[in-house]
């Protein structure tokens, strides 16, 4: 295949923008913020769990307090009923004995049910600022998914832009080609992933691969408007004055 010395080095400056091209497609991909994303959601997942296990807790012991003051309350009002009963006077001796007995075994057991009642509250407090720790945990943890998520899409929209730029160079810049050309850089492109380079000091600029002492020669040998692709990896070799021939 034949073509202009000059159109074919401008299938430098098309090489160059599809390498900018796939190397957006590249970091779109591979974007630090996608990784950092995905801990910071671990993260607020876990944070979320701990709130919810810690409310649960607080709940239960909201029930329990509820169910121990309720107990001290009929207890209370047990002891009031006996209470009157003795002040009344018109209980015989062995009834009176054995409310005094009852008196004395529902005071014990209200002074254990209030004990009972004061440790559940000492642990509900504790419980209520471990949840304002966990509040604010996952306020944290928000704040860092959120961010990560602000700055993802900031540089998505950076590398749209580059796209969208690029994408519309390459469309005027194929157009300067003949169709043989450009169908036989297309297909390279698509092989091995770069199409056309420079011919640079008897290496190839795709594949970084020296020319053999035959190869150079063979090159050397070729007409300047013949389209030379490199033996190992098929690229276009564009031949400037930086070939070294």
């Amino acid at each position: 295949m034949k073509a202009d010395p000059a159109v074919q080095r401008r299938l430098l400056d098309l090489a160059q923008v599809d390498a900018e091209l796939s190397r957006v497609t590249h970091r779109r991909r591979t974007l630090p913020e996608i990784a950092e994303i995905a801990e910071a959601e671990k993260q607020f997942r876990a944070k979320q769990d701990a709130l919810t296990t810690i409310e649960t807790t607080l709940g239960d012991l909201n029930r329990e307090v509820k169910r121990q003051e309720t107990e001290i309350d009929q207890v209370r009002a047990r002891e009031e009923r006996d209470r009157k009963l003795l002040q009344g006077g018109s209980v015989g001796a062995k009834q009176l004995t054995d409310l005094e007995h009852e008196l004395a075994t529902l005071g014990r057991r209200r002074g254990a049910l209030e004990d009972d009642l004061l440790e559940l509250m000492e642990r509900r407090e504790a419980v209520e600022a471990d949840i304002q720790h966990a509040r604010v945990a996952l306020d944290k943890a928000q704040e860092a998914l959120s961010d990560a998520a602000r700055r993802r899409d900031s540089a998505l929209a950076d590398l749209e832009s580059t796209e969208t730029k690029r994408t519309a160079d390459r469309k005027l810049m194929t157009g300067q080609f003949p169709e043989p050309l450009l169908a036989l850089y297309e297909r390279v492109r698509k092989q091995k992933n770069i199409g056309a380079a420079l011919l640079q000091s008897r290496r190839c600029g795709a594949c970084r691969i020296e020319l053999d002492r035959n190869a150079f020669a063979k090159v050397k040998e070729s007409a300047a408007d013949e389209v030379i692709q490199c033996e190992e990896c098929g690229a276009i070799m564009v031949r400037t004055g930086e070939s070294g021939l």
